[in-house]
């Protein structure tokens, strides 16, 4: 039977996604149980302006996260694709924020952001591990 090894970062990235989805499933679900409890402008970040479609959206983009994060823990390809999408949305979310933002703290914490989702997107298209371990689940499949 073929044993599969899953690269340590993918399984990072993977859990990544998984916290997102939490999140997001939490801020929908209180959000339809006390409506006036919580903003959802809490979980812009993660939903890149859909956050106004409400807490029905939330739950549903929270479970486009799980789905990546089940299929990068299970190492499918279609999986480190789409993960790389979310991630290049968000740096391209972060672009307008990080030129406005004033000099110090603002600028570092995005650029921040965006430097760990830059190396987060190069490491899912371009580690030889990554690439190695995603071939070989493709050719046993």
């Amino acid at each position: 039977m073929f044993s599969m090894q899953r690269p340590a970062g993918v399984t990072a990235i993977s859990i990544l996604f998984l916290l997102a989805a939490l999140y997001l499933w939490t801020f929908g679900a209180v959000k339809l149980a006390a409506p006036e409890a919580v903003s959802l402008m809490s979980v812009s970040p993660l939903m890149y302006g859909l956050e106004l479609a409400g807490p029905y959206m939330a739950l549903l983009i929270g479970s486009g996260y799980a789905v990546i994060a089940w299929g990068l823990f299970r190492i499918h390809n279609w999986a480190r694709w789409a993960a790389m999408l979310v991630i290049v949305i968000g740096v391209a979310s972060l672009v307008p924020r990080i030129s406005m933002a004033e000099l110090g703290v603002p600028v570092l914490w995005y650029g921040l952001q965006i430097a760990l989702r830059v190396a987060a997107a190069w490491y899912l298209a371009q580690a030889p591990g990554v690439i190695d371990a995603f071939a070989a689940k493709k050719q046993n499949s």
